[in-house]
């Protein structure tokens, strides 16, 4: 970035206070002029409002690349905050980590629960459970499900 034509932020804050002070003037001298005047005025200044070019302050400093033994990486560019900031930056991990391990228990209990659902219907069955061992069973079972077609 060439410093040479980018003003200083001090210069940038005497300009804007000047421009405040000839606003407040104009505006005060407004007042005696005739309606279709002040409407004209008011229109330039609504143009000029939008023309503005807003320069917002750079907060921080983008990330550095770092040369590291033939490879680039990319660094915080001196950012600060340490331990602070690495903290605050693995708080999304964590989520991700605990909303993972709350999904696992529900899945391993919606599962305990349709194996609990298929014992108790074994259990309270007829037919006793050495049947469903038996070979011949699935051949009823298949021979049944033909005839009730």
């Amino acid at each position: 970035m060439n410093t040479a034509q980018t003003p200083s932020i001090e210069a940038q804050a005497a300009a804007e206070r000047f421009a405040r002070r000839v606003a407040v003037r104009l505006s005060a001298g407004s007042d005696d002029l005739p309606y279709d005047i002040s409407e004209r005025l008011r229109a330039a200044r609504m143009q000029a409002v939008a023309k503005r070019k807003v320069v917002a302050p750079v907060l921080r400093t983008a990330p550095a690349i770092v040369s590291a033994g033939g490879a680039a990486t990319l660094g915080r560019g001196g950012e600060g905050g340490g331990w602070l900031s690495a903290l605050l930056s693995s708080i999304p991990l964590l989520a991700l980590v605990a909303g993972l391990v709350m999904i696992n228990i529900a899945q391993d209990e919606k599962n305990t629960n349709d194996v609990a659902e298929v014992d108790a219907a074994l259990l309270t069955d007829d037919l006793p459970p050495s049947a469903y061992a038996d070979p011949g069973f699935v051949q009823f079972l298949k021979t049944s499900a033909a005839q009730g077609r």
